[in-house]
């Protein structure tokens, strides 16, 4: 699987010619400034959230690529006010199986509301089954005991978990979630963007190591095999 990283939360994951975009925040960015979103793939795109630094590029992205968006109800009904109609609704606990991968939206301990104010619906995280490999999307969220049943009945080959503590879990509680979905290679997000989030990267990678993990973190517009 190729990931390539578009800052804060934003990656694209390509497998066997499909392309999955999750929670597009791009050119509001400053540290995402050399990204030309006009070149961006996207068959289907993954909003765990409704907070505009995980949907800024959402519209302009969804009418561009032609792609499904995949989100709470609450969303879906925001995305046809703003004249986006190709979506899937979905809720926690709720999976879909598409043509070329099967999504089920799992619990994030997070709140939820849109540009303009109005309610997001439940904030989410996802886990992706495809036939290359498994992995979970947290989105942003709180450390929460839920984490376990993910590691207990599914096998994760790599995860997206959030770093930058104040509005998220920080990098020792991902430690604690990485262990509790029995996954060892962890790619970093929610970090960096703003003061209140930055973090010591050299910290984060000796945390992570002395826990038998291998944490990524990705430079933006870069792209790894996973």
């Amino acid at each position: 699987m190729q990931v390539t990283y578009y800052g804060h939360s934003c990656f694209s994951v390509e497998f066997g010619g499909k392309h999955l975009l999750f929670d597009p925040f791009i050119t509001p960015n400053p540290l995402a400034a050399d990204i030309d979103s006009t070149t961006i793939r996207a068959d289907m795109i993954l909003v765990s959230h409704g907070h505009e630094d995980h949907v800024a590029d959402l519209v302009s992205l969804a009418k561009q690529t032609g792609a499904t968006v995949i989100s709470s109800f609450e969303i879906h009904t925001w995305l046809h006010r703003q004249g986006v109609t190709r979506t899937h609704p979905m809720n926690t606990g709720g999976h879909w199986i598409f043509d070329f991968c099967k999504v089920k939206c799992v619990n994030a301990v997070h709140s939820s509301s849109l540009p303009d104010g109005t309610y997001g619906g439940n904030a989410m995280g996802f886990l992706i089954e495809t036939p290359e490999a498994n992995f979970y999307y947290a989105g942003d969220t709180a450390l929460h005991y839920d984490m376990k049943l993910i590691g207990d009945y599914k096998k994760i080959d790599f995860a997206f978990l959030p770093l930058g503590n104040n509005f998220t879990m920080g990098i020792d509680n991902a430690v604690i979630a990485a262990d509790f979905i029995k996954c060892d290679r962890i790619i970093g997000m929610h970090y960096d963007t703003m003061e209140m989030i930055r973090i010591n990267h050299q910290e984060a990678t000796r945390k992570f190591d002395a826990a038998g993990k291998h944490l990524n973190l990705m430079k933006i517009g870069e792209t790894k095999t996973f």
